[in-house]
Order: structure tokens, then sequence, then C-alpha cells
């Protein structure tokens, strides 16, 4: 029997995340997924707003294996022939989900630059500048696991996070664009953090629903040359299959000048993949209120409550520094209490202080107010 909740989920992503009308094209990436119900609720509701549904199945251990051995040439021709399916496309949906994380994570270095340079970065290029694009993740016992909770527990939390009121978050947000809007200076306080940039003329993006599911969170990007100091995230993070902790990197003009962690070296390496790789293309302020605490899960993780995240790698063209790398890694800062507590100002003034915000205009924005 489908669970009447996989309904909802498809019907707020196709009907508001993408807004898909008729007779537009949208392409829904099923990776991982076993549960073939999720991809008929999708196929359903694209067909009655008069849509035209397509649908890729991938499973991320036969992406592995294309990885551990593709050459340069094979990744273009590879990319050129999705990016032609892409540009017919006005939206774009992708599930992913999995039994196992870090399933690349002993894809080669050298063979993983070659993937995400030759294969990845076009298409993703063309799908977050070109269409109406959600990404999401999907619940399974493995990701119940991460998150320390059974897993029916963990469905439960899934649906309350991913079906949340989106419209009345995006609401609250306004706010915090526009104070983000007409700030300059940022400066983040934590334990083992203290780093300043610019963020002048840059812009914000309000994120509640539209592009990521589960969302809640606003970017910007650094003035590129403008971040000196030291940060420190305390939550773990994967890349390329493998799990860091620990990160800490230390910023002169922009650059990151020293970077350490769990595994310093891979670390790096990736970081040396091509020079913008070593500049920030995010910064940004995370509020679900449903999210308190890491899963080594992206997705969820940049948008726990009382979170930044500041991102080494591509900018995204929609608040645009002009760093351009074939990296884009999310790293997260958590401000609460349990995890150290800390500070953001904006141009001098406290905005938000353990992971609340303390002026009147953004309170809004506490969790207690968008559940």
């Amino acid at each position: 029997m489908r669970d009447p909740r996989l309904q909802t989920f498809a019907r707020n992503i196709i009907r508001y995340s993408v807004s898909l009308q008729p007779g537009e094209n949208i392409l829904i990436e099923m990776i991982g997924v076993k549960d073939p119900e999720l991809a008929k609720c999708f196929i359903e509701e694209v067909y009655a707003v008069g849509g035209k549904p397509f649908i890729e199945l991938r499973d991320p251990m036969i992406t592995r294996s294309l990885q551990m051995k593709g050459t340069q040439e094979q990744f273009s021709q590879w990319s050129d022939f999705e990016l032609a399916r892409m540009k017919q496309m006005d939206a774009y949906v992708a599930v992913r989900s999995g039994d196992n994380i870090t399933e690349s994570s002993d894809v080669p270095d050298e063979q993983m630059r070659l993937y995400l340079k030759y294969f990845q970065r076009p298409l993703f290029d063309e799908r977050i500048n070109n269409t109406k694009w959600c990404v999401m993740r999907y619940p399974n016992p493995s990701m119940a696991q991460l998150a320390g909770k059974s897993t029916e527990e963990f469905e439960d939390f899934y649906f309350n996070v991913c079906n949340l009121d989106y419209s009345k978050m995006a609401a609250a947000m306004e706010s915090l664009v526009q104070l983000m809007n007409r700030t300059d200076k940022v400066r983040l306080v934590a334990k083992g953090t203290d780093i300043s940039f610019s963020i002048k003329n840059i812009g914000s993006v309000p994120c509640s629903g539209l592009r990521n599911i589960p969302d809640g969170e606003v970017y910007s990007a650094p003035v590129k040359d403008s971040v000196n100091g030291v940060i420190s995230y305390n939550t773990p993070t994967i890349y390329s299959g493998t799990s860091f902790e620990n990160i800490v990197l230390r910023f002169e003009n922009g650059r990151i000048v020293e970077a350490t962690s769990n595994d310093t070296k891979k670390l790096n390496d990736i970081l040396d993949t091509d020079d913008g790789a070593r500049y920030i293309g995010e910064f940004a302020i995370g509020v679900n209120p449903y999210i308190k605490h890491p899963m080594k899960d992206i997705l969820f993780d940049e948008k726990i409550d009382g979170s930044i995240h500041f991102t080494p790698g591509q900018a995204y063209e929609t608040a645009d520094n002009t760093n351009r790398s074939s990296v884009h890694w999310d790293m997260v800062l958590i401000q609460r209490p349990e995890y150290g507590g800390g500070e953001i100002y904006f141009d001098d003034v406290l905005i938000r202080k353990d992971g609340r915000f303390v002026i009147p205009e953004l309170e809004k924005l506490n969790p207690e107010n968008l559940m």
C-alpha cells in the first residue's frame, strides 16, 4: 500500500518546488532509490499538471565502476550525451539514496577529478543555470543509522522536514535577504573560529523549498579576496565518498593557505584540484527548525538550525563572486550552545548568537516561528 505522504511529497515538488507548467519537460533522476512508488507518484503528478516526464534510474555501484577506469575522452563523450538531453529539459528533479554513502571512497583521486571536471561539471552548470531544479534525498536504513534513529523514526523525521510549509519559510526569509543585500562586512566567531570577509554587492538568495528538499538557508558569497582568519568546522563531511572531520582552514586575502583535518593529505589534494578550490564560493546561514544534528548528508546538514556553511570552490551565478572550480564543498559550522556556541556579526552588529537571531526583524526565523 502506498504511503500517502509520498503523494504529498511528489505534489509539493512538482507544483511548488519546480512549478511545472503544461507542456514542460522534466527529467527525474532516481539515484539508488529502490522504491518504485515514488517514481510513479512523480509521473502521476507531472501528467496531472500537463507536463512530460522523463525518468533516469542510476545505481551508485555502477557509477563507481565507471569512475574507476574512465578516461577524459570517455567522460567528455558521456557528458556530451547527457548534456544534449539536459538542454531539452525545462525542469530537473534528482532523488538520491543508496545503502553506502562511501561507495566512491576508493576511486583514485585523479579518476575522481576527471569525472568531476569532464562529466559532472558541464551537466551541473547547465542544470543550475538553465532549468528549474530540485535535489533531495530519500530515506533508507543507512540514512537512519547515520542520524542515530530507527528506520521508522527517521521516516517520520524525513517527512516532517520535507513536507514543511516552505511558503511560510519564504516569507520569513525576506528580512534576512534584505539585510544581507545591504551588508558589507561579516564576522563569524566560534570555538577555534574568527573569520571576516565582505559580501558587499554580491547579493543573497533565499532557499525555501525551490531547489533543495529539505531546505532552509539564505546564501551569498564572500568577495573573492576578502576572507581572512581561521574557521574550524564542527560537523563531519563527506566528499567524493570520503569522510572528513575536524577540518580547519586558514585564509589570507581570500585564499586557503593552510588546511588540516583527520585526513590532511586528501583534504589538500581536493583543495589542489584547481586554483578556485582554495577560494570560497558560498556563505550561507541555515535555519531549518527540524534539523538539529549532523548526519553526514549535506542536503540535511547545510540546513541545520543555528548553522552556517562556508564553501570552498564554485560560486553560484545567482550570488556570484566570480570564483570558478570543479569543486563545490559545503562545510558546516553549528553555532548552537551544545556545539560550542558562536556569533554572527553584520557590519559589527550582532545578528545571531548561539544559533538564535537577536535582532527583531530576524526573530521570525527562530525555530519556534517556522514550525
